[in-house]
């Protein structure tokens, strides 16, 4: 069995509905804890009866620790300072052998049980960035990404997860500071910081926007594991935004052109069984779009705008 957390509010539910169902798909036996981080999120979540996911209210999560910083971060920012937090309550609340934190917007296309099997008698995996050159970006984000990161209940795990609950609750936000980065460039040390450390190897794992140009996707020999659907934005006019990355017609045929379709097909759905869905759906869009126009006049095109139906399938 393998234990998964996650955290998202509604903005980014049709997204972690489709993680559970890759899940779902991909991975024989497994849990996904599911942390609700809004009251619309958490009462879909429950309507659906998802029979491998446990799904967890903000307030069961949020203690005194967190609370006390919550009012000095953004949305964006309290959801990376609470990343540590909800791996620690999973594996202490529901006595966990071990979890494996995964971004919402994470999606599974073969078993992850590979990934999980290389940390053997480690206590902590993680996943590097692996930029192309074009990309890089390490010395702002740092060498590895959260998006992928297993902790055993072990001395070694637990004693990093909690070093990294208190220094995200400490300083966590969206900019540079005396080389920190949100929650993540807390990472690039702990190869020799903590022991029991391994850094994955599988190339299949964490599959992303800023790497994806030096691998061949066209080769099916290639094992997408996983692939990070970052800067994916659905916008007005039956339009998507793709990000500032540049992409093969492989890299859209094979990873674009499902995880689009199962997100309007999950959309679709969530429309037709929940009125507070419809209803909020008009609201989050709106609240998307109007700063989206703005952003992208002043982008002269430099990001990537497709037709959603380049990429629904037929069937």
């Amino acid at each position: 069995m393998h234990n998964f957390c996650t955290l998202f509010d509604s903005h980014y539910l049709t997204r972690g509905v489709a993680l559970y169902e890759s899940l779902l798909e991909n991975c024989p036996e497994f849990h996904l804890y599911i942390y609700a981080f809004d009251d619309v999120s958490f009462e879909i979540l429950g309507s659906l009866n998802l029979s491998h996911a446990t799904i967890v209210s903000l307030g069961e999560l949020e203690d005194e620790a967190l609370l006390e910083v919550k009012s000095t971060r953004s949305v964006g920012e309290y959801c990376w300072t609470c990343t540590p937090s909800i791996i620690k309550h999973a594996i202490e609340t529901y006595q966990l052998p071990a979890c494996t934190y995964l971004d919402a917007d994470v999606y599974f296309f073969s078993d992850p049980a590979p990934l999980i099997d290389e940390l053997g008698d480690g206590s902590i995996l993680i996943t590097e960035h692996r930029y192309t050159s074009e990309y890089n970006q390490t010395k702002n984000s740092g060498i590895y990404c959260v998006q992928f990161t297993t902790f055993k209940n072990d001395t070694s795990g637990m004693s990093a997860l909690n070093w990294w609950r208190e220094a995200c609750i400490e300083w966590c936000y969206n900019r540079v500071e005396d080389g920190k980065f949100g929650d993540q460039k807390y990472l690039d040390d702990w190869t020799v910081r903590f022991e029991g450390v391994h850094v994955l190897q599988h190339l299949g794992g964490g599959v992303a926007p800023w790497n994806v140009q030096q691998y061949d996707l066209s080769d099916p020999r290639f094992e997408v594991v996983f692939y990070h659907f970052h800067g994916l934005k659905f916008i007005q006019n039956q339009m998507v935004n793709l990000g500032k990355y540049k992409y093969t017609p492989a890299v859209l045929s094979r990873v674009y052109q499902p995880y689009i379709s199962h997100i309007e097909r999950i959309n679709a759905k969530l429309v037709s069984i929940s009125p507070v869905f419809s209803q909020h759906l008009s609201v989050v869009n709106e609240e998307i779009i109007s700063p989206f126009r703005k952003f992208t006049r002043s982008l002269k095109g430099h990001y990537h705008v497709y037709k959603k139906s380049k990429f629904l399938c037929q069937n």
